[in-house]
């Protein structure tokens, strides 16, 4: 049987090869590539063409979910499988709705990243069962605050939320460190939180980051 061949993109060398290694001891799994950031997944696949894509959403430059809809448009046979800290439904949502094929959380057990990944590769859509019950439960409730942010907005609140200093943030995403501030600012404004402390906390309620 033909292997699976997967690429990693994570920011996070340890978690690629943490991921390498536990997928390197299945047989019919074979990691052909890594990336660090979403232009390198994009540029990566061109020349990899691997069957599975396992994908973090928070990366520096083009996060994630911009990663997955560049990929989805300029090849549609792409199949990704998002890899995240965050639990957020709203998240899911968005990811499934990019063009991502499954959703798993990075503190699954390791055989869940395994079964995905094999699911994932046979054409079907997967995604971690809590995750799914979650969805399930809020599908009535489409007033969620999160649901008015912009992507970029998104993006900025989960690496804020993760304890990311502005200027990092700036630098990460290649704006100035005024434009962040404005983001936040307007994303305060939109969920109607007074302090970042609060917006913290908020984003920690909502699974958009973990303590």
């Amino acid at each position: 049987m033909q292997s699976i061949k997967v690429m990693l993109v994570d920011d996070h060398a340890v978690v690629r090869a943490g991921y390498r290694f536990l997928l390197d001891n299945q047989d019919d799994i074979d990691v052909i590539g890594e990336a660090a950031s979403g232009e390198a997944a994009v540029a990566g696949y061109a020349k990899l063409l691997p069957d599975v894509l396992v994908m973090d959403l928070t990366m520096p430059g083009t996060g994630g979910l911009e990663a997955i809809k560049v990929l989805r448009s300029d090849y549609p046979q792409t199949r990704i499988l998002v890899s995240t800290m965050h639990d957020s439904t709203t998240l899911v949502e968005r990811a499934l709705l990019a063009g991502a094929c499954g959703y798993i959380c990075k503190n699954s057990q390791p055989d869940t990243l395994i079964k995905a990944i094999r699911k994932v590769a046979n054409g079907e859509n997967y995604i971690d069962a809590e995750l799914a019950q979650n969805m399930i439960v809020q599908q009535h409730d489409r007033t969620s605050p999160l649901g008015t942010l912009s992507q970029r907005e998104l993006q900025i609140l989960c690496l804020f939320a993760e304890g990311r200093a502005i200027d990092a943030i700036a630098e990460e995403l290649s704006l100035s460190s005024k434009t962040i501030s404005n983001y936040l600012t307007l994303i305060k404004d939109k969920l109607h939180i007074g302090t970042s402390a609060e917006l913290v906390r908020f984003a920690l309620s909502k699974g958009l980051a973990t303590l």
